[in-house]
């Protein structure tokens, strides 16, 4: 079987809060208008699926970001949302070059 992967490349994007990263993921992950911008949702969308038929096409979600704004290592928003990718089977974010979380595949 054949494993796909959606990637979201939002390096050198202004990504500042999580406003800006909800913005910048929507269109390519499919989000739809009601999808609620916030933690729980995400991991709804990205670990139950059924909410975005974009991400549930393919197996794993890869977002690249740069490693300052939002990421940077002192904003507490972004290490929340980087944990939820830390703890996703089925998403993964990369940092500057590093992986923040990578799911293990058999």
């Amino acid at each position: 079987m054949t494993h796909t992967e959606l990637v979201v490349d939002l390096r050198g994007r202004q990504i500042r809060s999580p406003a800006d990263f909800w913005d910048a993921v929507a269109v390519p992950c499919g989000l739809p208008d009601w999808f609620g911008r916030n933690l729980d949702a995400w991991w709804d969308t990205i670990e139950t699926r059924g909410i975005s038929e974009v991400i549930d096409r393919h197996d794993l979600l890869i977002v690249r970001a740069d490693r300052h704004g939002l990421f940077s290592p002192s904003n507490p928003d972004g290490a929340r949302l980087a944990e939820v990718f830390r703890e996703s089977g089925q998403a993964t974010l990369e940092l500057g070059g590093l992986t923040a979380a990578c799911p293990q595949r058999s």
